[in-house]
């Protein structure tokens, strides 16, 4: 899921390359920024990459 934010990807392109709802999307983006201290796409994209969790 973090790749596919850093790669830009909307939430309905995660939603059909992960074979889940848009719904479904946008709660696991909501958790993913509620982990990582965020609360934006681009800060939680900053934010893993400087946590070394992508590249």
């Amino acid at each position: 899921m973090l790749r596919l934010l850093a790669e830009g990807c909307s939430n309905q392109a995660i939603a059909e390359r992960l074979v889940i709802t848009v719904g479904t999307a946008k709660w696991h983006a909501h958790n993913i920024y509620a982990k990582l201290g965020v609360s934006r796409r681009t800060q939680a994209v900053a934010r893993a990459r400087a946590l070394g969790l992508i590249t």
